[in-house]
């Protein structure tokens, strides 16, 4: 780890605690800042914050008092979940005090370069497929962000020849200052949170964020087939490194012929890999790039994309019972995730669905219900699932409370030979704390049919 002076006797808030928040003031505590910690939830209820308390940093819990940003702090780290319509990050910018996000701190004092991906979908298979790559290939990578550990965590023990693979939300993004990733993915830019964002311009900008500090000697791995992501590459300074699932590019990552090739070279059949559908095609391609950027070896590219059969939560196969097979894809927290979940089967499909209410409705889901032969629905969303589906022609609908009860529904409307489906198009956070324990509530739900 680098040691800095960047923090030192600086006096700063870190509001909202979980795992992000905890590391940041413990980092910057060790740093010499004089930190203060911020949460809502109450001191006796907050283990954290009790942890944080014994090591002689400032808590104050239970509250967020707005008057606590006149003690002169300068600089705020919050919570990436924290939006900046918050009244505290609102006054603290009327304030001109600077805020940052915990991969910010992670950066600084990071001896390890950065490979950072960011995208509405598929950025945590592709993270995970590039880490894979690059450990398969002995580049001792390490992984980090909404994947892995906390960015900082990982940064404290990286040295110079590691290499930090991090997932970066849109929000994680929103508070860099100098975070500068060698190596850059933006898989796909589609409209999502907009709650937060406002507008898909201001979602795309702070994605765009990924590569506002690179420079030529750093890469840009751009989804060719997107003019939203094609145009935050021409506003970059990095080299630009283009691929794309559906036509032969004169450089970068591309398919020609069924076959995957980077900068002209033939790499593999898209026979020889076992996870691959539509969607998967595009992370696969954006993550070899980005490892032949790293000199990972063709034969190290090749054993991963054979073997490698997906991550839990996105599309992830549980097991077949009776014929018929149960699939969780509880990372399907909007739209377009589900949409590419259904295009992955052409069985008769039971779907679960539903979750928070952002606003939305779901027609643009109903051109991808032709195969869905029942829905069950929960949470918030379920009349508005529920209205798609019957405008999708859908004559079996089920309304349930839950996702636990709705696995046993689902498997007694089904038949050999059906696919049952988790794919809420929808946030977990109106049930569930998050996607993980909705996804693991399904699972087990399944493995107690019999």
């Amino acid at each position: 780890m680098k040691q800095i002076n960047d923090y030192h006797h600086k006096k700063i808030l870190v509001l909202g605690l979980a795992k992000s928040g905890v590391s940041a003031a413990q980092l910057l505590h060790n740093l010499g800042a004089f930190v203060t910690v911020n949460d809502s939830k109450p001191l006796d209820e907050n283990p954290e914050a009790q942890g944080l308390l014994e090591q002689g940093i400032t808590v104050i819990c239970g509250s967020h008092p707005i008057e606590l940003l006149e003690e002169g702090f300068q600089l705020i780290v919050k919570n990436p979940g924290i939006p900046y319509f918050n009244p505290m990050i609102k006054g603290a910018i009327e304030r001109d005090i600077p805020v940052i996000t915990e991969v910010e701190l992670a950066y600084r004092v990071s001896e390890a370069p950065f490979f950072a991906i960011t995208g509405s979908n598929g950025k945590t298979t592709t993270t995970t497929l590039l880490f894979d790559m690059l450990e398969a290939d002995k580049k001792k990578p390490l992984i980090a962000g909404n994947i892995g550990t906390v960015a900082s965590n990982v940064a404290q023990v990286a040295e110079e020849d590691n290499k930090i693979v991090i997932e970066l939300s849109s929000f994680q993004l929103m508070g860099i200052e100098k975070f500068k990733p060698h190596i850059a993915i933006i898989t796909n830019i589609y409209e999502a949170h907009l709650d937060y964002h406002g507008t898909k311009d201001e979602y795309a900008k702070a994605k765009g964020n990924i590569t506002k500090n690179q420079d030529a000697n750093d890469y840009l791995i751009a989804n060719v087939e997107q003019e939203v992501v094609m145009n935050i590459a021409k506003n970059s300074n990095a080299t630009i490194i283009p691929f794309s699932a559906k036509r032969e590019l004169e450089f970068g990552a591309y398919v020609k012929d069924n076959v995957i090739y980077f900068n002209e070279e033939k790499l593999m059949k898209l026979s020889d890999i076992t996870y691959l559908s539509a969607l998967n095609l595009e992370n696969i391609l954006s993550s070899v790039a980005a490892a032949k950027l790293s000199g990972v070896s063709n034969e190290s590219i090749l054993k991963v994309l054979s073997t490698f059969k997906g991550v839990k939560h996105r599309l992830q196969f549980i097991k077949e019972l009776h014929g018929r097979k149960f699939y969780n894809d509880s990372k399907a927290t909007n739209i377009l995730a589900t949409q590419n979940a259904l295009a992955a089967f052409n069985e008769p499909v039971i779907l679960l669905a539903g979750g928070l209410d952002r606003g939305n409705e779901f027609d643009e889901l109903i051109p991808s219900l032709k195969n869905v032969k029942a829905m069950i629905t929960f949470g918030q969303t379920a009349e508005k699932v529920e209205k798609a589906g019957r405008l999708a022609g859908i004559k079996t609908i089920k309304r349930v409370d839950n996702v636990d009860k709705a696995v046993p529904v689902a498997y007694d409307l089904s038949e050999s030979g059906d696919v049952i489906l988790l794919s809420p198009a929808c946030a977990s956070w109106d049930q569930y704390k998050t996607f993980e324990v909705r996804g693991d509530i399904f699972i087990n739900a399944v493995h107690m049919l019999k």
